[in-house]
């Protein structure tokens, strides 16, 4: 019988909406937790499991007890692994769990015939050690994107393409990178992520997000025109969300402000016309609750870059324009700006931008056609659609 084991890191993508810009340590998690975030590392892994379910019926799904497997899927997972890895500290009503559980979880389903984890970069680094300790008994896995950041290749474009990548799977694999970052540096705004290794995943090259691409390449010309462009269409009045990235930080330099690199920022615009009008910071690195209290009720946009290498607009270290927020900004009449250099866009062969903001109906509301701002008077109009329907087999 096929078998799939499933590892969840419940704590995976905690620290996003939180504005943590991730959730290693069990500090940040607990500090995602008093600022209202809640776990849907286990919601994911479930839309996961239901794709791969209904697709291949006959399927046996292992896992481990605990928030890690069992309870991270709920009742679609059957039955639990004999083995019980060392269970992860409970706080909050949410298992905190180290790499070392991670590890172990990993190593008591090496028997399967395909290993999916939900996670993000740091829980695809910790499977990677525990395969290393595994060698050839390893099994290929597949990740689940959970994680505020997933700059790693071997992740699925969504949970559902997990699934859907899962119940096709004939044994044929290929490497994809794993990618190490700080999280340390990363909050003090300096990515530097490196190549830490990489995992055998399904031979299904379309299907994964791919490894992230800098944009150190970038001209800083181009960038500076793509906000001149933006600025010269903000209007007085309206309050526009910054979300995190290189491209957007020119935006508010162009405006005067010291916005947040890898932060949502919230600012207006003073005055009319153009050239030496300032701006104001509204809120600074805001979480989604502060982000939704300031766009409700309000006339706001959003201000949105595209991730090089892997076009996702939604979803990927944005968590807090969380869909109350996409609904807040919509009701107000806001526009959607997207920024994205001519060679980033080039970069992803014809493939579309993507959102995965973890709602279909939000996703699906925004599927069709977006203007994106690619220099100062230029911009060109491309296809968006959600992650979890660019690929299905």
């Amino acid at each position: 019988m096929f078998t799939v084991g499933l590892v969840v890191n419940p704590v995976a993508g905690l620290g996003g909406s939180a504005g943590l810009k991730g959730s290693d340590g069990p500090d940040v998690q607990r500090e995602a937790l008093a600022r209202g975030a809640r776990p849907r590392a286990g919601e994911r892994a479930a839309q996961a499991v239901r794709t791969l379910l209904a697709r291949r019926p006959g399927v046996r799904i292992a896992t481990v007890p605990g928030p890690m497997g069992v309870e991270g899927a709920h009742e679609l997972v059957r039955p639990p692994a004999p083995h019980n890895p060392e269970p992860g500290r409970i706080a909050g009503g949410v298992g905190l769990t180290t790499a070392a559980d991670t590890r172990a979880a990993v190593a008591a389903l090496a028997d399967v015939d395909l290993l999916l984890f939900a996670g993000g970069d740091g829980t695809a680094r910790d499977v990677l050690d525990a395969v290393r300790e595994l060698g050839e008994a390893a099994p290929p896995v597949l990740g689940i994107p959970a994680g505020v950041k997933v700059y790693s290749g071997c992740f699925a474009l969504s949970p559902a393409t997990a699934g859907f990548v899962a119940a096709d799977f004939d044994g044929t694999t290929a490497e994809a990178e794993v990618v190490d970052l700080d999280e340390e540096l990363y909050r003090r705004g300096a990515v530097s992520p490196r190549l830490y290794g990489s995992l055998r995943v399904p031979a299904a090259r379309a299907a994964l997000s791919g490894r992230k691409a800098g944009s150190s390449a970038t001209a800083e010309g181009t960038v500076e025109g793509i906000a001149r462009e933006v600025v010269a269409t903000m209007r007085p009045g309206i309050r526009y969300v910054l979300g995190p990235g290189a491209t957007t930080l020119a935006v508010g330099r162009e405006l005067g402000l010291a916005t947040t690199l890898l932060g949502v920022d919230v600012v207006e615009r003073g005055g009319s016309g153009f050239g030496g009008v300032g701006g104001v910071v509204v809120g600074a690195d805001v979480s989604e609750p502060e982000l939704f209290e300031l766009v409700s009720g309000e006339r706001s946009a959003l201000v949105l870059s595209v991730i090089g290498g892997q076009g996702f607009v939604l979803g990927r270290g944005n968590q807090q324009v969380s869909p109350r927020v996409l609904d807040a900004v919509r009701d107000g009449g806001g526009e959607l700006f997207v920024l994205a250099t001519q060679q980033k866009l080039a970069a992803l062969n014809g493939r579309p931008l993507l959102a995965d903001t973890g709602d279909d109906e939000t996703d699906s509301k925004l599927s069709g056609h977006v203007r994106v701002i690619t220099g100062y008077r230029e911009s060109t109009i491309y296809r968006i659609c959600p992650a979890s329907e660019e690929f299905q087999i």
